[in-house]
């Protein structure tokens, strides 16, 4: 029984574990170092109830849930505020193309409040639906649609019309 449980596990938890990971990354602005750990605390908790799942009716939608509960969590912690230094001496060249967009898109998530964060990746990256969306972060569901609403225009804010000259690249 305790075999077939970890095999199960292993590879549900290999199925989902790059999923998860871009996820994590986006949540965290970028930061692939806490992304791994945030993965690894999810999985980590999922193994804990792993015999319990056959009650949930999707365990890939609960294992998402626990990485952005995971990501919460950590925000409220007072490292959280912590941040490494973005200038580095040796510091290669601006990249060009989709790269450069990708990155002017994780500045932007990152400077959103965490639950403002939280609610853009699971709405528009996970594509949940607003009351999916709702249970995971235990808010209404008028709180995420103004949370959506709030987020996409600090986002346009941000991003200005330096969006459009880095998608025509």
């Amino acid at each position: 029984m305790r075999q077939s449980r970890e095999g199960a596990f292993r590879e549900f938890a290999e199925a989902r574990m790059g999923h998860m990971f871009r996820s994590a990354c986006l949540l965290t602005g970028g930061d692939t170092h806490l992304a791994e750990d945030l993965v690894q605390e999810a999985l980590g908790r999922m193994y804990v109830i792993w015999g319990r799942t056959s009650r949930l009716g999707n365990p890939a939608a609960y294992a998402q849930t626990v990485l952005v509960r995971c990501y919460l969590g950590h925000r409220r912690r007072r490292s959280a505020g912590e941040r490494p230094s973005g200038e580095l001496p040796d510091r290669p060249g601006e990249p060009a193309g989709d790269a450069s967009l990708r990155m002017t898109l994780l500045d932007a998530l990152r400077e959103l409040p965490p639950k403002d964060r939280a609610v853009i990746v699971l709405r528009y990256w996970e594509d949940r639906s607003v009351s999916e969306t709702a249970d995971a972060l235990h808010v209404s569901s008028a709180a995420v649609r103004t949370r959506s609403t709030r987020a996409l225009a600090r986002l346009r804010e941000q991003l200005g019309g330096s969006i459009g000259e880095l998608a025509v690249r």
